[in-house]
């Protein structure tokens, strides 16, 4: 068996001292995480993270840097995450275009809104990021090079 990393995106929006988060269900429960998923086959790490951002707020998305690259090990599913974290500007929602399954409401929360709710964030990396977007971290998008097939 070979053994490969999920390489997932996220979006790191902040706009009047709120953040955008996502509040789904998963089989935790309830819980919070930046809009994020999975990068599909032969996708862009750019266009991963603006389709899950359309898909799970129902507003465009426009990356305008890398933030970083994360790795963690979730030990409730014992998996191991690749991480690529965008900061950008969201759009206006598209009226009537349905969230993905599982997600409640897209929310906009203050840092103290988001620190008190910890416990439900669904990983480690929503913070890590909020805390590296408010300490000036990250990268121009150039960093990043796909090479279609």
């Amino acid at each position: 068996m070979i053994w490969k990393p999920n390489v997932t995106v996220a979006a790191i929006v902040e706009r009047d001292g709120r953040f955008l988060l996502v509040e789904e269900h998963t089989t935790r429960g309830q819980q919070f995480n930046q809009p994020a998923g999975h990068l599909d086959p032969g996708e862009s790490l750019v266009h991963a993270v603006t389709r899950e951002t359309l898909e799970e707020t129902a507003c465009s998305f426009e990356p305008t840097g890398l933030l970083g690259v994360y790795q963690y090990h979730s030990g409730a599913d014992d998996v191991t995450y690749i991480r690529f974290a965008f900061t950008g500007r969201l759009g206006g929602p598209e009226p009537g275009r349905p969230l993905d399954a599982g997600i409640i409401r897209a929310v906009w929360l203050t840092l103290e809104e988001i620190r008190r709710e910890a416990p439900r964030h669904r990983s480690p990396l929503v913070m890590r990021c909020i805390d590296d977007y408010l300490a000036g971290r990250g990268f121009p998008l150039d960093v990043i090079h796909h090479h279609p097939s």
